[in-house]
């Protein structure tokens, strides 16, 4: 069930991004679509930094030590685009323009607004 509220809570920010952020575009007819959308997004979006992200991280630690971390900026960006680039092979009417103005914040916005909902979700663990 947890999971299932997270990739709630990834759509719901990549949905503000799009209103936030100008460069990304969610497509669609109806509401019913965009949500679709949002929520195939959302799971690509997951997949992505799932698998990419700790193999990057591992292969670029020097890097990440160097900037003190802000290459990660450029990581997240690439990430997003990635994400985008696979949402469009597979028909889906999301699409981030640009790499800087828009991938860059669209994932720093995604990244904070997720932190943020997350935090009112209880972790299974926690007393």
């Amino acid at each position: 069930m947890g999971i299932l509220i997270r990739l709630g809570i990834t759509a719901v920010a990549l949905w503000l991004a799009t209103l936030v952020v100008s460069g990304i575009e969610l497509g669609g007819d109806s509401t019913l679509a965009k949500v679709g959308t949002l929520i195939a997004v959302a799971v690509i979006f997951g997949v992505v930094n799932a698998i990419l992200r700790p193999v990057i991280k591992t292969v670029g630690c020097m890097f990440y030590i160097l900037t003190l971390g802000l290459v990660a900026l450029i990581v997240n960006g690439l990430l997003f685009l990635l994400a985008s680039w696979i949402a469009g092979q597979l028909d889906l009417p999301f699409h981030v323009a640009g790499f800087w103005p828009a991938a860059v914040l669209g994932a720093l916005f995604v990244g904070v607004v997720s932190w943020v909902l997350n935090m009112f979700v209880p972790d299974k663990g926690r007393d």
